[in-house]
């Protein structure tokens, strides 16, 4: 096999043409496999991608039903209880009392995004798979019956290739065979030619006729195999320009089917297939990023809460709840006795000294006393 390219065909005897043409025909079964092994390997990942989230989905959904009931047991312990009252009034609570309630509702919430996946996974996601999965194996039929007309006329084309190159090999060896009889005819009648000049005195006449005779026949003889040979000739060019002319149209059409047509049986087959997964993946990949999103929205309600985490206000909130409790009494009054109006501290010189005394010593207490204060701090 020579040529200007790996699509040429020429070959020096039918047994080359048999032998790539047999090559020819392995390839195209082995690109059929090929195909065929890609659609089965697609549809067993896709296979996988179904039983990996329908089980993701029952974990997710397990996760949910778990993060719910444990909402649920310790909401049920508070919803007799003051704060929960309180809450459900106007949400005034303290504060870690409302950092435990956020985290309640944090996990409920959770638990209600991690239904919410669960669901989508199972009615959404793995549709999509397996609807890509249909797809494929609809797609791949369809490739393989183009497929089989392209190798048929494919081999339509080679098959027709071995018939002309069969007739030209045909008239070109009658061609050479008529080709050699006329130059053994054109000798003969030259050896017939040198015996006529030969001097003619000494010849006998019928001798001289017999020769005659010789010499027509193999003009005769000449001139048919002239005929033969022109008629061969003419046979044998035609079948080579035919010969010629198939042969390049042959390595048109295997070009065109190794470059561009199966080319787009690849396509063919690929029709859809990463743009659907692609579509599938990015539902998964939303659901996963809304989740996360969801679960940060809920984090940064209970990191505001935990941040308000502050004693004065929650201890304002406590006497509030308790008004009753915390509520200052009324201030005693003076009562006289006996006609006793004077109702102040009077500093007579006989108890001057004394009030001068508590004073001080009142001073010297609660100087020490601040300065302890000032140590514990």
């Amino acid at each position: 096999l020579v040529g200007n390219s790996q699509f040429s065909f020429a070959f020096t005897d039918l047994s080359d043409y048999v032998f790539l043409s047999l090559e020819i025909r392995a390839q195209l079964v082995e690109q059929q496999k090929c195909l065929e092994q890609q659609t089965e390997m697609r549809v067993q990942l896709l296979q996988d991608l179904q039983d990996f989230f329908r089980k993701k989905s029952e974990i997710e959904m397990e996760y949910s039903r778990n993060l719910e009931k444990l909402a649920e047991r310790f909401m049920a312990k508070t919803r007799s209880t003051k704060d929960h009252q309180q809450y459900k009034k106007d949400q005034n609570l303290l504060s870690p009392v409302n950092c435990w309630y956020l985290l309640l509702n944090q996990v409920r919430r959770e638990s209600k995004d991690h239904a919410t996946l669960s669901d989508i996974y199972l009615n959404n996601v793995i549709m999509r798979f397996m609807q890509i999965s249909e797809d494929s194996t609809r797609m791949f039929k369809k490739s393989k019956e183009i497929s089989f007309q392209l190798h048929e006329d494919l081999m339509k084309v080679l098959n027709e290739l071995y018939t002309v190159m069969k007739t030209y090999h045909m008239y070109h060896a009658e061609s050479i065979s008529a080709e050699c009889k006329l130059k053994e005819a054109e000798k003969q009648e030259e050896k017939q030619i040198g015996r006529s000049g030969d001097p003619v005195f000494h010849i006998r006449l019928e001798e001289r006729h017999q020769r005659r005779s010789s010499v027509k026949k193999i003009e005769k003889m000449k001139e048919k195999r002239q005929a033969k040979y022109s008629e061969n000739k003419l046979k044998s060019i035609k079948a080579r320009n035919e010969y010629l002319l198939t042969l390049e149209a042959t390595n048109a059409s295997v070009f065109k089917y190794y470059i561009h047509d199966l080319s787009d049986l690849i396509d063919c087959c690929d029709l859809g297939y990463h743009a659907s997964l692609n579509r599938a993946l990015r539902t998964y990949l939303s659901a996963e990023y809304n989740l996360e999103t969801s679960r940060h929205e809920g984090l940064d309600i209970i990191e505001n809460a935990v941040d308000s985490l502050e004693p004065r206000s929650d201890k304002q909130r406590f006497m509030e709840m308790y008004p009753t409790a915390f509520c200052p009494p009324m201030k005693f009054e003076f009562q006289s006795h006996m006609g006793d109006e004077v109702c102040q501290v009077t500093a007579q010189q006989p108890v001057q000294a004394e009030l001068m005394l508590r004073y001080q010593q009142l001073q010297s207490r609660l100087a020490t006393l601040k300065i302890e204060n000032e140590e514990v701090r």
